[in-house]
């Protein structure tokens, strides 16, 4: 069964106890606005209340998973990606600039990363408890070449992922990772389980082949384990001190410099484009 979120920004479909949530704007890689992020939220609210699921996977239509914040959204307020420094403490947590990066949930989700989960793609992908690739899989902090900072959550979990000397690699140069180095430095893995060879099965069948694994375990304690794992390792704070720091950014002379010329460059190669269908 599958229903639709938001004017289709996110799809929503239920497979048994498996909940897939897809971002559903190919045409832009996925990039996440506004409207989209509260729509990944909703839908994260509405998995972690249903009774009848036990695993999420997240994942993105039209061949990427999410190529991060929709850089346009800048330009119209109805469009912006929620920006707030409010976080109540209470569970599951509010929304994010990319959606549901500051919740945390009672059950586990997957990312099914084929494609581009680069910069805020990227924030979206270490959310999620497991992140499973195929060959097709690039990950990066992009953003970092358009002087965008990371702001939702990216400097605090990718660190606690492939630790901090890997971390500090890919968040300085924004260079790419493909899938076999993502599993390399265990960024990622396939399924069954491997740091080693890459799938060319797509992530999206190797994510529900995990996700009916996940389901047939005793429930309760999968959970609670998974939770004091969540638990020993307390985000918020650091978060916090990333927004700060990225609201620095984003009112910098540096970032209205570089976004305005990426703005120029975008607007001539439509222009482009559209004389060369003339």
């Amino acid at each position: 069964m599958m229903h639709t979120n938001n004017s289709q920004l996110v799809l929503v479909e239920k497979r048994d106890s498996t909940t897939i949530i897809t971002i559903n704007r190919p045409h832009k890689r996925n990039c996440v606005n506004g409207p989209t992020a509260k729509a990944l939220y909703q839908a994260f609210l509405d998995f972690d209340a249903d009774t009848s699921a036990a695993v999420a996977i997240l994942t993105g239509a039209g061949g990427n998973f999410c190529a991060g914040a929709d850089l346009a959204a800048i330009k119209n307020q109805d469009e912006a990606n929620p920006m707030s420094s409010e976080w109540p403490e209470t569970l599951p947590g509010p929304i994010g600039p990319m959606g549901p990066t500051r919740m945390v949930l009672s059950k586990p989700v997957i990312a099914a990363i084929s494609g581009f989960a680069v910069a805020g793609g990227l924030e979206l992908a270490l959310w999620c408890d497991i992140r499973i690739v195929d060959s097709s899989a690039t990950l990066g902090v992009f953003c970092r070449l358009r002087g965008v900072p990371l702001i939702d959550g990216g400097t605090v979990r990718l660190p606690q992922v492939v630790g901090r000397g890997v971390a500090m690699d890919l968040m300085l140069t924004g260079r790419a990772v493909k899938a076999q180095e993502a599993l390399k430095i265990q960024l990622a893995t396939c399924y069954p389980a491997s740091y080693e060879a890459v799938s060319d099965t797509p992530a999206l069948e190797q994510a529900l082949a995990l996700a009916a694994t996940l389901a047939e375990h005793p429930q309760v304690c999968m959970r609670n384990d998974r939770l004091s794992s969540h638990f020993a390792n307390p985000i918020r704070e650091a978060m916090l001190k990333e927004y700060e720091l990225g609201q620095d950014t984003l009112t910098s002379g540096e970032f209205l410099e570089r976004i305005g010329r990426f703005f120029e460059q975008t607007e001539a190669k439509n222009k482009k484009k559209g004389a060369a269908k003339l």
